[in-house]
Formats: C-alpha cells, structure tokens, sequence
C-alpha cells in the first residue's frame, strides 16, 4: 500500500569550485619511489568542492558549507602556506550564499547545517547560518577550538574560520562518540563514522523517495579509488585503523540499504551529479 503522506524532499548539489593539491594528500603513497624509478613524480590534482541542500517538508538541511568566499589571496582567511598547498577558485555564482539565492533560499532558512569535519573546504562559510542547528562531532569541535585557542595560522583548520563562528554564537548540537543513526527527518539519519580523516566524522544516509538511497560520505571516503576495495587511505589521516573501520561501514550500510555512496571529492562522480542549475533529486 502506498503511503500518499510520504515526505518528498528535492536535494540539490551545489558546485562550490574546484581544489588543487598533491595527490598524496588524497591517496598516500599512490606513486612511491623505487630503486628502479628513485624520484618518482607527484602529481598536482584537482577535484571538486561541493554542498547538498536538502528542502525538506520539516526544514531545510545544509549538508556542509565549502570554502569562505575571502579564503584566497593577500588578505585571505587561508595563511599562505596553506593558499599554496590546498588553492581554491571560485567564480562567484559558487559562493555558498550565491547558490542558496539562486534557489531563493536564506541563509536563515536553514534548519540544520551538518558539519561532516571542520576541515577549510567543508566548514568556511559556517558563520552564515546563526539560526541553524549546526551538527558536529564532539571531538571534531574539540579537537578544532583547541586549534583555535593554540593559535594555528596554517593546516586545515582556518583560525580566521574558527574565530567567526564563536563571534556569530553559532548553535551546535555535538554528536557523542556512542550516538549513531540518528532521526533528523523523515528519511534522513545522521552517521557516525568517528575518527579517521579528521578527529571526528559525521554523514548522512538519505532514502528518497525516487532515488533511492544516498550515504553522503564527505572526506570519510574521498573518491572511488578511496573506496577500492582494496581501501586506500588518504595522506591527511587522523586515525588510520578509524579511517578503515568507517569505509567499511559505509561499505556494509550501502549494501544492505542498497544506497549509493557520494564521495567528499571524486571528479568523476561528481561530472555526472545533476547540479542546482540544472534540477534536483527526488
């Protein structure tokens, strides 16, 4: 029997422009250096930044908020290390807030932001959203306010980021490491894949109604080379046993849910996305 009272959601990808960086980063070791080959070369790699908005009968859900639009240059967010490191370009139609307008959506429209990790390319325009419930693991906001307090300039937790969130009074609601598969609409639940690329990871698995099944994995699984099997772990690891534990969760929850996993920054997967601009999912 149908159920004619189903939620039906419409999620948009947004296209939040494209990150340059040694792909060692995105796959440790993926060309080493042998006797044979004793200066094996690097490879600069560029892959896509993106968001998901989700329009939900019981609120709008954000999932993460890409890079803040004043991250590059002299001036920039980012210190230059890491501007040189990790560069960003972004037209200015892929600002976050230049997307949600196109969608005539708010920034305080918003309901939840999940904040897969507070990584520069995930969490830069998180200051926007001050009447959302932000979502975060518990030991990703620790782990990152400690960043802060030490004072870091450089790495993947911008300072200048960090100090707009507690001056804009943001309003968190932090995963504990026991919490899992957690209720936050009608067909969406919260994952918890803990610690692996950063200090605590979160995701979301959503059953539409047409589409299917989705397990938004962020930067747990950064592309389907990440995927394997055989896993091959990134060069910016936290945890690294955490790191395989969570791909195999997701591994498993994508089976068993028959849902298809979308990768934090495969370039591949990404082109066949339909974007905000030209549609949604259902």
């Amino acid at each position: 029997m149908v159920n004619i009272n189903k939620a039906r959601p419409k999620l948009y990808v947004m296209d939040n422009g494209r990150m340059k960086m040694d792909k060692s980063w995105m796959i440790a070791m993926h060309n080493p250096a042998t006797i044979d080959n004793p200066n094996a070369p690097t490879e600069f790699v560029e892959f896509p930044v993106y968001t998901v908005l989700i329009d939900h009968p019981e609120g709008k859900i954000l999932f993460d908020t890409a890079c803040n639009p004043n991250s590059m240059g002299a001036d920039g967010r980012w210190g230059q290390i890491t501007q040189k490191m990790f560069p960003i370009q972004m037209e200015e139609e892929c600002y976050l807030h230049n997307r949600l307008e196109q969608l005539d959506v708010r920034p305080e429209d918003i309901k939840y932001v999940v904040a897969s990790h507070l990584h520069l390319d995930h969490a830069g325009c998180l200051e926007l959203f001050t009447n959302a419930t932000i979502i975060v693991h518990e030991d990703e906001l620790s782990g990152t306010l400690k960043t802060y307090a030490n004072n870091a300039k450089e790495g993947a937790y911008v300072w200048a980021d960090i100090d707009a969130w507690i001056k804009n009074n943001l309003q968190w609601r932090q995963i504990k490491r026991t919490e899992d598969n957690l209720l936050l609409a009608e067909g969406i639940r919260v994952l918890n894949f803990g610690s692996g690329h950063a200090w605590g990871m979160i995701g979301l698995h959503i059953d539409m109604p047409d589409t299917g099944g989705i397990i938004l994995a962020s930067d747990a699984i950064y592309t389907a080379e990440s995927f394997g099997p055989p896993i091959k772990p990134p060069g910016i690891i936290y945890d690294s046993l955490g790191y395989s534990n969570a791909v195999e969760k997701i591994r498993k929850l994508a089976h068993e849910t028959k849902s298809d996993v979308w990768f934090g920054h495969d370039a591949n997967q990404f082109k066949q996305f339909r974007k905000s601009t030209e549609g949604y999912y259902e």
